[in-house]
């Protein structure tokens, strides 16, 4: 197949540009700032208009668009406005190169959320079910934005006039990755030093999904017949308390200093973070991915964190 990946450059495009290269396809990314790879062409665009970058669209199998600003900042007006813009307009304008192929895409991944369900301790969110979030009493009122967020990007998909291509928005949970820079290795650099103990209350609900599932996921969700949102997590979520200390005994560190919510909010602070991506309860399950008979080779997270673990100290040393 032909896999157009916009906003591939990224650790999770990087990942499947690599894998589904390596499986014999055709993978060209589209990126602000293209550089060369062995295992993928890299085209240039601005993720907000049309230019000729579309040519690649028309013909190709599918796409695979992951663009988006990281939400790894503090949400200041100007920050706000750049994870937005760079979300729906990105989504806008593929489904404008979309539509105008002669030879449109068969299916188009959109990257969305898992953020956009409800910060919740009780019932786990799956597409049916799920309580979508936004006007939780317990949650700060900044914690919306990344409500807002998610609904304007869904929106700006299902808006798409692609009636010849099969949509999916992959409401994806945090992706575990053994390279660095990832959530992973931040949350393991933490342990090493002793300071990977509960956060907050520790029992908000972390989703997670180890980053070889994602690639099957993706590979699954291509292949299949699935459209519309696809929650991509494990199966089995768990309180931070619990995910911590997991993460702690599968590298072998004895200490985990534990960290109150107002320290959080001052660490978040001065890291130019949010402490939302930390005490946020989301409790997400993977339903249909589930019905459709996709089987996940780390379903749980105490051995996803040992083969992660593993892979890190083959890494990195």
């Amino acid at each position: 197949m032909k896999l157009v990946i916009p906003g591939g450059a990224g650790l999770l495009g990087t990942h499947l540009a690599t894998t589904f290269a390596g499986d014999g396809h055709e993978i060209v990314v589209l990126s602000r700032t293209p550089e060369s790879e062995e295992s993928h062409r890299q085209v240039a665009w601005d993720g907000a208009n049309l230019g000729s970058w579309a040519a690649e669209l028309d013909g190709a199998d599918a796409v695979i668009n992951l663009a988006g600003r990281s939400v790894n900042c503090r949400y200041t007006p100007a920050n706000r406005r750049a994870i937005m813009d760079s979300r729906v307009d990105s989504t806008r304008v593929v489904g404008e190169a979309i539509a105008g192929a002669a030879t449109p895409p068969r299916v188009w991944l959109q990257a969305s959320t898992a953020t956009i369900y409800a910060h919740r301790y009780d019932g786990p969110n799956d597409e049916r079910t799920g309580v979508i979030g936004g006007a939780e009493s317990d949650a700060p009122d900044s914690w919306r934005f990344s409500i807002e967020v998610a609904r304007a990007w869904e929106r700006s998909l299902d808006e798409a006039l692609t009636p010849r291509t099969r949509k999916v928005a992959l409401r994806t949970a945090i992706v575990m990755s053994p390279d660095r820079g990832g959530a992973f290795d931040v949350l393991l650099s933490l342990a090493r030093r002793g300071l990977g103990g509960t956060s907050g209350n520790g029992r908000q609900y972390v989703s997670w999904i180890h980053i070889d599932d994602f690639a099957r996921a993706v590979r699954w969700l291509l292949e299949s017949d699935l459209a519309g949102p696809v929650n991509v997590a494990a199966p089995q979520p768990l309180p931070n308390a619990a995910f911590m200390r997991a993460l702690r005994e599968a590298w072998g560190a004895r200490v985990g200093l534990p960290a109150t919510a107002w320290m959080l909010e001052l660490g978040s602070l001065l890291l130019r973070t949010e402490s939302e991506l930390v005490l946020k309860s989301r409790r997400v399950v993977p339903g249909r991915l589930a019905e459709s008979g996709f089987t996940f080779e780390h379903p749980s997270w105490p051995e996803a964190a040992r083969d992660l673990c593993n892979r890190w100290r083959s890494l990195h040393g």
